[in-house]
């Protein structure tokens, strides 16, 4: 059976999957196939169509999220590093969620070609490490303002570790959020279960998901 050219698992963090593709490389340098729908759409078990690409290019230091979206432009989103590096943090802001308020951690640079693909509903940041730092972004739906929800990653509670000795850039709207505990008082993150029509799963597969998981933390080493 021949090698295929991406490699797509996912993570301790229910429906979030890294998608590493493998190197070809020769005497010009390297060459990656870094997306395949077919590939991903038999990992996640689901239809996943680009309707929307985005690009951000940022300063070192700069700090953006946490972002998601709620309701029927929600977004998934299949986001990796075309220059520089990032610490890439996920973290699961569906309320009801098994899961809710965790994070997982993901290094991304240039280099590997690796790609996160992050479900819908669940909340996206990121810091970047070097000047110029280029993140991508292929969305499953347009971007509609009212439709996005932003908490604060600095939320003491969540614990994102950042490992910022200063103070990081931020803009006005990230610096003003809420924490998560605030977002969800006022009712504007999304629900658990509106995710899981979205994925096309029911409750009992995704709290066997979340069983595992949560059993992966808990083994030694």
């Amino acid at each position: 059976m021949a090698t295929r050219s991406l490699e797509i698992r996912e993570q301790d963090l229910p429906d979030v999957y890294v998608v590493t593709p493998k190197a070809f490389p020769d005497n010009r340098g390297v060459f990656h196939e870094s997306f395949r729908k077919d590939y991903l759409e038999e990992a996640i078990g689901r239809p996943f169509v680009i309707e929307q690409s985005n690009l951000s290019v940022s300063h070192k230091g700069v700090l953006r999220g946490i972002h998601g979206v709620v309701g029927p432009m929600s977004q998934a989103k299949l986001v990796s590093c075309a220059r520089g590096s990032a610490i890439d943090i996920v973290v699961d802001l569906r309320v009801g969620s098994p899961t809710f308020g965790r994070h997982q951690v993901f290094h991304l640079e240039q280099n590997s070609a690796t790609s996160l693909f992050i479900s819908e509903g669940l909340g996206h940041s990121f810091l970047a490490l070097e000047e110029g730092t280029v993140m991508n972004y292929h969305c499953s739906k347009p971007y509609v303002a009212d439709a996005v929800y932003t908490v604060h990653a600095l939320d003491p509670a969540l614990a994102l570790p950042w490992g910022v000795t200063g103070d990081p850039v931020m803009s006005g709207t990230d610096l003003a959020a809420p924490t998560a505990e605030e977002a969800a008082a006022k009712d504007i993150l999304p629900t658990y279960e509106y995710c899981l029509g979205l994925y096309g799963r029911g409750a009992e597969a995704a709290t066997r998901s979340a069983t595992s998981a949560n059993a992966s933390e808990r083994k030694p080493g």
